[in-house]
């Protein structure tokens, strides 16, 4: 069982303008969306025994947020419910596809997540990010546990996935990030996020830093351009799969849910293991979640694979 915890919200996201050049404003289509959301799906689809961990709201969205989930397979049990509404982000797609967001977060259901008791029997893997590791007072409940986690041997995989107009402290938060990396085993960031994160230094150099400061490996994706991972032993990369871009929304919780999902079946979900990887497998895991971005890349909004499109069973 991979558990993925993190914020579950609706993507309000433009539709198609009339090229006859109406001035109107667009209108917004809801989509199922969130990071970890996204995550979770993804892994559903693929085959990947998955559980959600959040809390999600009673509202409408929220319903229509844990039907998605179901549909593709995810265990809900973990998620705890509320009345107040659900998290609102509103994309902003740009004429290469990729997209921007502006959020409405004040007061939302995912933000009172608090710690489980305990994860089900049998979790071999956690994985979180995004707006869930931001906003208190759920931030600091995602926190432990990932460190619980963590402590009690579990692989824990992160991806910040920075948000930076919703994080009210730059500085506090770069710090924040540099206390979690004795607690993360895979730790994924896009090449935006490494910068944003380095805060000035070389990023190459950043890197190094933090691989030394836990992790057993770093992914870096560069888009069009490919992935990337660091570990104590080199470098590995893989060029990106060309495909035509309808927009950018779920390629890197794509990336995510491909990552954990070859992992598994290398067996390496485990420190121990991830450490052991050959340059080769390390090939194939990155090809194969390339491959997954680049369908989801390919059809509007956050639509990750099915295992069957991607050649899997």
């Amino acid at each position: 069982m991979i558990v993925v915890a993190g914020e579950a919200l609706i993507d309000l996201v433009p539709a198609p303008q009339d090229p006859a050049g109406d001035e109107r404003l667009p209108a917004l289509l809801p989509r199922l969306g969130g990071g970890p959301f996204n995550t979770a799906r993804a892994l559903g689809r693929l085959g990947s025994p998955t559980a959600f961990c959040s809390r999600v709201s009673t509202d409408t969205f929220g319903e229509a947020l844990l039907r998605g989930l179901r549909a593709d397979g995810v265990d809900t049990s973990l998620v705890q419910r509320g009345a107040e509404p659900t998290t609102l982000a509103v994309a902003d797609i740009s004429p290469d596809g990729s997209a921007g967001y502006g959020f409405y977060v004040e007061g939302t259901a995912d933000r009172l997540f608090v710690l489980p008791s305990e994860l089900p029997a049998g979790t071999r893997a956690v994985s979180l990010g995004t707006c869930s590791l931001v906003l208190e007072p759920g931030a600091s409940a995602y926190e432990a546990l990932l460190r619980r986690s963590s402590d009690q041997g579990v692989f824990t995989a992160l991806d910040p996935n920075i948000r930076a107009h919703i994080i009210p402290d730059h500085d506090a938060y770069r710090a924040r990030f540099r206390s979690w990396l004795p607690h993360v085993t895979l730790l994924k960031l896009s090449e935006e996020d490494a910068g944003w994160l380095a805060g000035g230094t070389d990023v190459a150099v950043a890197a190094k830093e933090w691989l030394a400061a836990g992790p057993s490996a770093i992914v870096l994706t560069r888009g069009g351009d490919g992935l990337s991972v660091l570990t104590p032993d080199g470098e590995v990369t893989v060029p990106g799969e060309r495909v035509e871009v309808v927009d950018t929304i779920g390629a890197g919780d794509t990336v995510n849910a491909a990552l954990l999902h070859r992992l598994a079946g290398h067996d390496a979900l485990s420190r121990a293991a991830l450490t052991a990887l050959t340059p080769d497998a390390w090939h194939d895991i990155l090809h194969f979640a390339a491959r997954a971005a680049a369908v989801t890349c390919s059809r509007a909004g956050a639509q990750p694979p099915y295992a069957g499109e991607l050649g899997v069973g």
